[in-house]
């Protein structure tokens, strides 16, 4: 179904063609960041370091490049359902066919669906990462999935200081050398660009977009659209910080609470991983893929009222692609309705870590009071909590 509908309302898979030229830079040896995609004006905005991993799309026609990521991101698809399902701690009995059908129902989630139609990267992001979070502390490679990562597209650094702050010190140390090896690597071949890009293009959010626009699902973007400016100053600022704080300590305090808290590793990494959506400048749609990973933790503890309510929620956000009905370009004029479809993501995230701190604060309570922490263990080893066996 989805290839028909994309076949018939076809995809540009923009981004893919930004990669191509990229990949064709960096052999032609050009300026990498003077590139504008003809047709487009879009540059490059990856670190050196990505744009030598695109090398091989230059050796491919446009036509056939399009078939072959739309298979490689069928193929992520269904590795990171996979990764998602083993981080929440799903049956292994029942695995496999709940891979292949989520994996069917997964690319109808906005931010998958959209990565298909863009030819992003986000999923190759998602699995690099779960990858690592998935592994036993005891695996000497955790990290290098991470550092991969973040040597790609930054953001997912954060994750090298939620394993440090949960005491992984030897993935989080093997994770910052893995990505300064990768920059090492970038510089050696690429040294102008490498220079222009650390000091110089990746401080200016302009060359990635506009950021009141609806596509971008950050914190910032959010408040932008409120005060309908593309620059909210101090408030966007302090509300980034405030949030990037406060899901920074849920993200910490639930990975060190595998004692009392279930899945307390999985929702730690996904908190950090809503933290850094949150607080980036720009999270444009297709970031947001691990909605996948979020879906899975909160099926598999889907038993009472209040987390099927959040569950469905979840779905019916990620599903319904309203965003996209809002006007495009934002400015003045845009009604004050058009304010919670056009920025959808960022409340359920910051809703997600509220619920969760709740939870994490009120069962160390109990164990402080000496009401639950055996009960809250207990449970936790009948659950098989992946928190506790990835540290064994």
């Amino acid at each position: 179904m989805f290839a028909f509908f994309r076949h018939t309302h076809g995809a540009t898979m923009v981004d893919m063609l930004v990669y191509r030229a990229e990949g064709e830079a960096v052999v032609h040896g050009e300026d990498l960041y003077a590139m504008r995609l003809p047709g487009w004006d879009l540059p490059a905005t990856y670190p050196p370091f990505a744009a030598m991993l695109f090398v091989p799309s230059a050796w491919f026609d446009v036509s056939t490049l399009r078939v072959l990521v739309m298979l490689l991101n069928y193929a992520l698809l269904a590795l990171a359902v996979y990764l998602s399902l083993k981080l929440a701690g799903w049956a292994k009995q029942h695995r496999t066919a709940v891979v292949i059908l989520a994996t069917g129902v997964g690319i109808w989630l906005e931010p998958v669906f959209t990565t298909f139609q863009y030819g992003q990267v986000n999923l190759g992001i998602l699995c690099l990462v779960l990858w690592d979070l998935t592994r036993s502390d005891r695996n000497r490679f955790k990290g290098v999935g991470i550092g991969l990562a973040t040597a790609i597209k930054i953001t997912p650094g954060l994750f090298a200081v939620y394993l440090l702050l949960t005491g992984r010190i030897r993935a989080a140390l093997l994770s910052g050398a893995t990505f300064l090896t990768a920059a090492l690597i970038g510089w050696a071949v690429l040294p102008d660009a490498t220079w222009g890009f650390w000091t110089k293009y990746l401080w200016d959010p302009s060359r990635v977009g506009v950021t009141v626009l609806v596509d971008n699902q950050s914190l910032r973007g959010a408040v932008c659209r409120l005060l309908d400016v593309n620059d909210p100053g101090l408030v966007g600022l302090a509300a980034s910080a405030v949030v990037g704080a406060f899901g920074l300590a849920v993200a910490v305090v639930a990975g060190r609470s595998a004692r009392v808290l279930r899945r307390a590793d999985a929702w730690g990494a996904v908190c950090t991983a809503l933290t850094a959506l949150l607080v980036s400048p720009i999270s444009w749609t297709h970031h947001w893929v691990w909605c996948i990973p979020l879906v899975a933790l909160l099926m598999v503890e889907a038993r009472t009222r209040a987390r099927q309510v959040l569950l469905g929620v979840t779905l019916v956000v990620f599903l319904s692609h309203v965003m996209w009905a809002v006007p495009h370009r934002w400015g003045r004029g845009v009604a004050w309705y058009w304010q919670l479809p056009g920025s959808l993501y960022p409340p359920l995230g910051v809703a997600v870590l509220v619920v969760l701190g709740l939870r994490v604060y009120r069962a160390r309570r109990r164990t402080v009071d000496g009401t639950g922490g055996a009960r809250a263990l207990a449970a936790a080893m009948a659950d098989r909590d992946p928190a506790l066996t990835n540290r064994a």
